[in-house]
C-alpha cells in the first residue's frame, strides 16, 4: 500500500501566508482520491528557497 507524506513552504515573498495551507489541501485532495494514505504532514520555513 502506497502512503504519502506531505511537504509544502514558500520561497517567495510573492506568496501569501495561506500558501502553505492551500498546498496542503490540495495534496491532501490528490492523496483521498488516490486512496493514499497520509502519514506525516510538514511545513517547511517560510522564505527559503531549495533551488
Amino acid at each position: 500500500m502506497t502512503r504519502v507524506a506531505l511537504y509544502a513552504h514558500h520561497s517567495s515573498d510573492n506568496q501569501s501566508a495561506a500558501s502553505i495551507e492551500d498546498q496542503l489541501r490540495l495534496r491532501d485532495e490528490m492523496a483521498v482520491r488516490e486512496g493514499w494514505p497520509v502519514v506525516q504532514t510538514y511545513r517547511g520555513p517560510i522564505g527559503v528557497d531549495f533551488h
